[in-house]
């Protein structure tokens, strides 16, 4: 199973990306309108992937966060929902306002979305509403929204889990810094601020 892909972004599109890895591999990956979005100011990305498995293809669909992965495992759980309908559901809204659709049961916002229509609308209701409000991946959905975290993110991130912090905590603590302080630039800085806001 793969888990994400890193390298460098070769052509960058809406719908779909080519990302080159370190070892000249060059790999097609379907992405959202929201993971767009997320990336469009780098060259170097890290995108986590879905192998989708049919008779006839091998199809690599790319999330800019783990929110957004499992949010789209859960979609196309739903019968009736494939790989291009959740990767069209991403596109219409970003991950945490898609949530709180189902979550609260907007049907008339779920069903507006193409490919989605009202029995279909209701089904994803019924069947993942009550998993994604369980879901662990649910609690950095709201910060998954924000707008794309400079690249130093991660390393901070990596530093916090590494002083034993745990991770969902790590990551509010960090989106909290990078909310209310969006002119932070240095891992040094933003480690500084992440251990204050624990």
């Amino acid at each position: 199973m793969i888990a994400y892909i890193k390298g460098q972004l070769t052509h960058k599109t809406p719908a779909f990306v080519w990302i080159e890895t370190s070892n000249g591999v060059g790999y097609h990956i379907n992405i959202s309108l929201y993971t767009y979005t997320q990336i469009q100011a780098t060259d170097t990305v890290r995108l986590f992937v879905h192998l989708h498995i049919k008779e006839d293809a091998h199809t690599l669909y790319g999330f800019a966060n783990e929110g957004e992965k499992e949010l789209f495992i859960q979609l196309i759980s739903v019968s009736g929902i494939g790989p291009a309908t959740a990767q069209l559901m991403l596109s219409s809204l970003n991950p945490a306002e898609l949530q709180e659709a189902i979550i609260t049961e907007n049907e008339l916002l779920i069903r507006s979305m193409k490919g989605v229509g009202p029995k279909t609308a209701k089904r994803i209701i019924l069947e993942l509403k009550d998993k994604l409000i369980k879901m662990p991946a649910a609690q950095t959905l709201a910060e998954a929204a924000l707008p794309a975290a400079p690249a130093f993110k991660d390393e901070a991130l990596n530093a916090l889990l590494t002083l034993g912090i745990a991770k969902p905590i790590a990551q509010k603590a960090i989106a909290r810094v990078l909310r209310e302080n969006p002119d932070v630039t240095t891992v040094e800085v933003l480690l500084k601020q992440a251990l204050k806001a624990l």
